[in-house]
């Protein structure tokens, strides 16, 4: 018998969303307290030099392309550009994220740092231009290192002829998989990650060493590198000063401290550790972002040197053998092909693991912000949609990259340079108010560097930021839009009354709950009488009837979900007044009408005035300050959420 296409699209829906955590649209956890949720498993985490693997399929695996893009952007300067990268790594970058591990242990990043500094609508926009240089970041990320393994499978000696100019379709391929991954569920990453950054980073010792074998027993070539350098630049100090210039280009060397500190939360640990100070999980991450900035630093100088020495600079070129692929370049030439395929296999495996720590990333960050905002719908809190709509978009940049290394590592670099610059900033800004002055010159200094950096990579390619903003535009203007389309949706993840506040719902519901939604004024008798006898002529109510007054005040109109506390009080000896404070007026009446309703298994009434003015603006003040059209919104808030009109709470406007 076949299955019901209804009970297979049941099925499907189900599987999509599996795991989705909807806060805004069950009654149940709109009126629920927290505790009540069901608590999540223990994390007991992970050694950190095995999480360090996790982030180093990132880090480690630009070693594919890095010198390359090296020699390319400084030609016979490479090794001494690299140095001045190392020292920015070491003396820059690492201290920032080592300090942005202390202020941000549970993997939230700078974006969290910064976003703490701003509220209201300022704060998401910004919020939201961040996250639109990080996906620029994790995207890139995915289709560069996809792109380099096709290259390294398309430049196999073995395969050069049957996969010739089909690199942009190995390329969707592997970002097929990589998507496929995810959407079958993507478990024992760090066992997977471990295991290839061990093998990778071992034939990279092995290339290593052997080309430093050949530059020493074939001293000519150092000696005819260091005689053309003396040609070209003159001095040192020339020399220096050119590095420090073309040195922006070899940003794609910085690549893997925001992954580094995405990972803290799978951090083991101490027995001590607190989630308010994970001091243990703290020191292990700021072990991991050392020990993986210094096997880095000595990886790039190492191969940036022999690479420099020993490959023919047009091979280096669109075309040539070692473009996107110097390493392996070196381990054909030298330690012939089989060894030169089992490097090119693991150089594939790594890089296509990269995607999937960058796609890990972008699952770790995006649902954190957008539907917290109410800036992207329900289902982004589902891993397996957001996994099709990031790999529907890695198709596209594939696409109009034409699959090329070179050309993306513009885009590449800007995503990750505007991440370490607002890093630097905040943790600037945090060392500044720590009172750490010492502290805060220093990472001024940082900061400056980094901006500099960026600056020079925006201009030198600014394919970088039109492409990020081409994300920020995307990402602000699809938030926008379902910020609008989510805007008579329920979102009040929890309702808390105080005895006071839970005594007077249980009173009045005896006979009919009856409240009066009122907005503050003077707050004295008068007020409260006129507002009363208003009511009670506007709607023919009997002067026998009982109210209680709900007074809502907006806080951040900007914040999309969040819990709501009630607190009862009586003014002037007889009038009870329920005080909330929300991001949204309607919101939080309709949150309390319901919450009464099923505490007391009664229905309520709620009266309203009309609001004078054009709806319309009445309107953008509701969309933009939480306040406007009271009534008819609160009223649509109740309509979305609660089906059933027998159910319903009752709204009367007069």
């Amino acid at each position: 018998m076949a299955t019901p296409p209804a009970d297979r699209t049941s099925r499907l829906r189900a599987w999509m969303l599996e795991g989705l955590s909807d806060m805004g649209k069950a009654r149940s956890t709109a009126t629920a307290p927290p505790e009540a949720a069901e608590p999540a498993p223990e994390h007991k985490g992970q050694p950190w030099w095995r999480v360090m693997c996790l982030t180093g399929v990132d880090y480690f695996s630009t070693l594919g392309y890095q010198p390359g893009i090296a020699a390319l952007a400084a030609g016979l300067l490479s090794p001494v550009a690299t140095v001045v990268l190392v020292v920015v790594t070491l003396g820059g970058a690492l201290p920032v994220y080592r300090r942005v591990a202390e202020e941000s242990p549970h993997g939230e990043g700078s974006i969290a740092m910064l976003s703490r500094l701003l509220s209201f609508w300022q704060g998401k926009l910004f919020v939201l231009t961040l996250l639109g240089f990080a996906a620029t970041d994790f995207l890139i990320t995915i289709t560069l290192s996809a792109a380099d393994a096709s290259t390294h499978l398309v430049e196999n000696p073995h395969l050069e002829n049957a996969l010739h100019d089909k690199q942009v379709l190995i390329t969707l391929i592997l970002i097929a998989l990589l998507g496929a991954v995810f959407l079958k569920g993507f478990l024992e990453a760090i066992g997977v990650a471990v295991a290839l950054v061990g093998a990778y980073l071992a034939l990279n010792a092995v290339v290593v060493v052997t080309g430093l074998w050949h530059v020493v027993t074939e001293g000519h070539v150092v000696t005819d590198w260091s005689a053309a350098l003396t040609t070209e630049h003159g001095n040192a100090f020339a020399m220096i000063g050119v590095a420090l210039v073309v040195f922006p280009k070899l940003a794609l060397g910085l690549s893997g401290f925001e992954t580094g500190v995405a990972v803290m939360p799978h951090v083991k640990g101490a027995e001590d550790d607190t989630e308010a100070r994970p001091a243990g999980r703290i020191r292990g991450t700021k072990k991991l972002l050392t020990t993986a900035a210094l096997v880095m630093s000595v990886f790039l100088i190492c191969t940036s040197f022999i690479t420099t020495v020993l490959i023919p600079h047009e091979e280096f070129e669109s075309g040539g053998k070692a473009n996107g692929r110097a390493l392996a370049y070196l381990a054909h030439e030298y330690l012939g092909n089989t060894f030169g395929t089992v490097y090119d296999v693991s150089t594939i495996a790594i890089l296509w693991f990269a995607g999937a720590s960058a796609m890990a990333g972008l699952l770790n960050l995006m649902p954190r912000y957008l539907p917290k905002y109410g800036m992207a719908p329900h289902w982004a809190r589902a891993v397996r949609p957001m996994v099709i709509v990031f790999t529907l978009v890695a198709f596209l940049v594939t696409w109009l990259f034409d699959a090329d290394v070179d050309a993306q590592g513009g885009a590449y670099a800007t995503g990750v340079l505007v991440l370490i610059c607002s890093a630097a900033i905040a943790v600037t800004i945090a060392a500044r108010k720590a009172g750490q002055r010492g502290w805060a010159i220093g990472f001024g200094v940082i900061s400056a560097v980094f901006l500099y950096t960026t600056v020079v990579n925006v201009i030198e390619r600014p394919d970088g930021v039109k492409i990020g903003a081409c994300f920020i535009a995307g990402i602000i203007l699809i938030s926008l839009l379902s910020r609008l389309g989510r805007a008579f949706e329920l979102r009040v993840t929890h309702v808390d009354l105080d005895e006071t506040a839970e005594r007077f719902v249980r009173d009045i519901a005896s006979r009919t709950p009856r409240f009066i939604a009122n907005e503050p004024d003077q707050r004295d008798v008068a007020e409260y009488r006129d507002k009363i006898e208003q009511i009670r002529t506007d709607n023919d109510l009997p002067t026998t009837e009982d109210f209680v007054f709900v007074e809502v005040t907006v806080t951040d109109p900007s914040e999309f979900e969040a819990g709501l506390t009630v607190r009862g009080e009586v003014l002037h000896d007889r009038y009870r007044v329920l005080t909330l404070e929300s991001s949204s007026v309607s919101n939080a009446l309709a949150a309390l009408l319901l919450h009464a309703r099923d505490l007391t298994g009664t229905r309520p009434h709620i009266y309203f005035e009309w609001t004078e003015g054009n709806p319309f603006a009445n309107f953008v003040r509701f969309f933009l300050f939480g306040q406007g059209e009271v009534a008819p919104v609160t009223r649509e808030v109740l309509r979305e959420a609660e089906p059933d009109r027998e159910r319903r709470p009752r709204v009367h406007v007069g």
